[in-house]
């Protein structure tokens, strides 16, 4: 009867927490829905965005920027070259040196090959050897013969899976500028994809490469124009079936083309590293994409509204099991407490009538603990007391019970236990305690205990199975302390 209000509050705080928090987020972006769409319209639809095929071209030399860096760094390494000169002793030298360069700057692949071997060396060990007369080795001889110290190329990766990679390949010179190899890092394809996708999000434009015969080369995740996918031929996709003869090879530019009475704007730039066109596609459907963006901001803020919910709920929970632990758990020896035993021996009471099985309690009260808090203080009786209890805890079965019932007095219920095995348990346990000796403030200090033995009978209460107890204890104090006393 007590929880039901508890689930009450916390059934109306989660409501009022969705109601609110689903009426903002819902109002926002309504208002934001509509402010954008009147501006839209109010528009001119020619009215360039803050993108360019400049811009985009730029922040893809940045991003192929830093692996040029990374694959200059390893030619001129002198470790690298030290190595070679050496005469490539040590192969596991070299695999650590790539596996390290490949780990510490996030590169997908990296690689050296020796002129002088012709061994091709990859972050996991030796790859191959590489032949003048083998089709996929043209590129090193390539490189071999480049005026220029480094080339971007796109190739597929033989030490991945055959994944398409755009490699940077550089020229390694040895200390009197001869060619002893090439070196380099490779950046995976599916990169430069995540790249398009996060452009095409910002810039609110489709962003795709095209190579001179006019075949999609790379798009982002969605697929190029009109859902095209790589491999796929712009003479193909209504529109631009003709643009094609416009770009002479290589040429940049911008053009006009109509798909199903919408008009697209291109910005088209030859990457002369690539060979490859980068084409960005701007279309008027402007107000599709505020409405999709409106859907996408009402999906996120469901989330978030449901992210906040959780927690919420979680944290109401957390700090009413909090507030149940503390109500039911004895700060000082970290027991359960009288209401924690109840609720335990309630439960013990029901395994011993369902089972039909043994079930004994046992009072323990420290004899003349009073003494000890008036001589020494309540400090050094509360650490006696802790002493005491973990000791209990130590010698005790994990299915007993053991709570401190209030003062210095402390109950125990056995479970599959008679009263034989009780009493031979409650002896041991005097014993134990006289035996024991406690060092508090520089003093050694001992007490002993008094039990109570009591159990239970079919159809008794665990009222009068603690009245039966008790009175056994009160027994055992009046007998002279330090002793057992079983209640028949």
């Amino acid at each position: 009867m007590p929880l039901r209000p508890k689930r009450h509050t916390q059934t109306s705080l989660v409501l009022l927490l969705l109601f609110l928090l689903g009426s903002g987020f819902l109002t926002t972006s309504l208002l934001s829905y509509y402010a954008s769409r009147d501006s839209i319209r109010d528009s001119i639809i020619n009215t360039e965005l803050p993108l360019t095929s400049d811009t985009v071209y730029s922040e893809i030399q940045k991003d192929l920027v830093r692996p040029t860096l990374i694959s200059s760094m390893m030619a001129r390494d002198t470790f690298l070259r030290d190595w070679v000169l050496a005469g490539e002793q040590d192969t596991e030298q070299m695999t650590r040196y790539l596996r390290e360069v490949q780990e510490h700057y996030g590169a997908f692949t990296s690689f050296f090959v020796s002129d002088k071997s012709s061994v091709y060396y990859q972050s996991k060990g030796v790859l191959k050897k590489v032949k003048p007369n083998e089709p996929r080795d043209v590129w090193y001889y390539r490189v071999r013969m480049l005026p220029e110290p480094y080339e971007i190329n796109v190739d597929v990766d033989m030490a991945n899976a055959d994944r398409l990679t755009i490699f940077i390949n550089y020229k390694v010179l040895d200390y009197e500028g001869n060619f002893i190899g090439a070196a380099g890092v490779g950046l995976a394809v599916d990169a430069v994809v995540k790249l398009i996708d996060e452009y095409q999000q910002r810039y609110s434009r489709s962003v795709y490469f095209v190579d001179t015969t006019g075949r999609i080369t790379l798009t982002g995740a969605q697929g190029g124009p009109l859902g095209a996918k790589v491999g796929d031929k712009l003479v193909d996709i209504p529109g631009l079936e003709n643009l094609m003869e416009k770009l002479p090879t290589p040429q940049s530019g911008q053009f006009e083309y109509q798909e199903q009475g919408h008009e697209h704007f291109l910005n088209v730039r030859y990457i002369p590293e690539l060979e490859w066109y980068l084409f960005v596609d701007k279309q008027d459907k402007a107000l599709a994409g505020i409405r999709q963006g409106l859907y996408i901001n009402l999906l996120l803020c469901l989330l978030v509204t449901s992210i906040v919910l959780v927690l919420v709920n979680l944290a109401i929970r957390r700090y009413q099991q909090r507030i149940e632990a503390l109500a039911t758990t004895d700060s000082l020896t970290e027991l359960p407490n009288r209401r924690g035993f109840d609720i335990l021996a309630e439960q013990a009471l029901q395994e011993a009538q369902r089972d039909t099985s043994p079930l004994c309690a046992v009072l323990l009260d420290l004899d003349n603990f009073k003494s000890i808090n008036d001589q020494y203080g309540h400090l050094a009786g509360d650490e006696v007391l802790q002493r005491f209890a973990q000791q209990l805890r130590e010698r005790l079965r994990q299915s007993d019970i053991l709570c401190r019932w209030g003062g210095e007095e402390f109950i125990l219920l056995l479970k599959n236990t008679d009263r034989q095995a009780a009493h031979d348990l409650a002896e041991k346990l005097r014993q134990q305690c006289a035996e024991q000796r406690y060092q508090v403030e520089g003093q050694t200090l001992q007490v002993t205990v008094s039990l109570g033995l009591s159990q239970w009978q079919a159809g008794e209460s665990l009222h009068a199975l603690l009245g039966r107890t008790d009175r056994a204890l009160y027994r055992a104090k009046q007998a002279g302390r330090d002793r057992v006393c079983v209640d028949n």
